[in-house]
């Protein structure tokens, strides 16, 4: 089904308000999902907001504010209060701005949260203020080590982001073989995952997409990408989450915000990445009708073409049980 970005960030604001959040809540939530959608990931967008609702209506203890733990003038650690990381994440990085602003550095932790979405969301605030920086964050076991079938690392995001006179540089990946928000959604769509992707709860391969959230993910970029997961597993724990976080739960967050002059940059910095990034994109490709990128051009191309567009395509399941969950269902 097709919407107009109003519509659908109107859809997303109704879905929170209904599972209990504030209309400034759910329009924080609804940015993040919407931005999702604008950047041709659907799996966390729309669809996203199902599995929220789905995990509050399944948790019996009430979120509770979140709040300071301990802070220093370039430092700050957080307890989530068990609220959504969009909330969390959201709240984190506006104190790393103000305390790098200040200080010219800042270091957040955050605990007792999930879900804590994308990361270049959160980046893109943190580069437009001229500083670098980088987030990582782990959860739920369900990715296995490579080599193994069990799970005992989250989808273990990173991303860094670098400030750019011209098109910010920001690199967000996840160091599992799927994301759990695409496994989800085509557990919701009855579509199968491709192979190689997972494994079910005895270990062995699995298309379903249903098995694999019962077993494990592969790891992305074999024995490489498996020890940068555990060293973002192990950032996280830094943060106070605990080894073995349940489903959707005290999961980690870390965020690192730094002014480029503290550490040999001058004010041109970012206009010298600017330059750097356009080298690479004038590197020879090997075919000519697919032109050299540099991390984030696809995401901006994909969000300029659908904002100029105005449009978003949702499937039709999952709009029905977002209006089932506005309406009561």
């Amino acid at each position: 089904m097709r919407f107009t970005i109003l519509e659908a960030r109107r859809l997303v604001e109704a879905t929170m308000a209904a599972a209990g959040h504030t209309a400034e809540e759910a329009a924080i939530i609804a940015d993040h999902l919407i931005d999702c959608e604008l950047r041709g990931l659907a799996y966390g967008g729309l669809a996203r907001a199902i599995s929220i609702v789905e995990r509050i209506r399944r948790t019996s203890t009430p979120r509770r504010p979140i709040t300071l733990l301990q802070e220093t003038p370039f430092s700050a650690s957080l307890d989530g209060g068990d609220n959504v990381g969009y909330l969390v994440g959201a709240h984190c990085t506006g104190i790393a701005i103000d305390k790098a602003e200040q200080t010219g550095v800042a270091v957040i932790g955050a605990s007792k949260t999930w879900f804590t979405g994308m990361y270049s969301y959160y980046l893109e605030r943190i580069v437009a203020k001229g500083f670098v920086g980088m987030i990582a964050g782990s959860g739920t076991q369900l990715v296995a080590p490579h080599g193994g079938t069990e799970g005992r690392y989250g989808t273990n995001p990173i991303a860094f982001g670098f400030p750019s006179t011209g098109t910010p540089v920001i690199w967000d990946i996840g160091t599992s073989n799927v994301m759990i928000g695409e496994v989800a959604l085509k557990a919701r769509l009855g579509q199968q995952l491709p192979e190689g992707q997972a494994f079910d709860a005895e270990g062995r391969p699995t298309r379903d997409p249903a098995a694999a959230l019962g077993g494990a993910f592969a790891v992305w970029g074999g024995h490489k990408g498996s020890g940068l997961a555990m060293m973002i597993q192990m950032l996280a724990m830094m943060t106070g989450q605990v080894i073995a976080p349940g489903p959707q739960r005290d999961s980690g967050l870390f965020i690192l915000a730094v002014k480029p002059s503290l550490v040999g940059s001058g004010d041109d910095f970012p206009a010298r990445v600017a330059e750097y990034a356009q080298s690479i994109r004038d590197v020879r490709p090997l075919d000519p009708a697919q032109p050299v990128r540099v991390p984030f051009d696809r995401s901006i191309d994909q969000r300029n073409q659908r904002m100029a567009a105005d449009a978003i395509d949702v499937p039709e399941k999952v709009v029905d049980t977002l209006r089932g969950i506005v309406n009561g269902a």
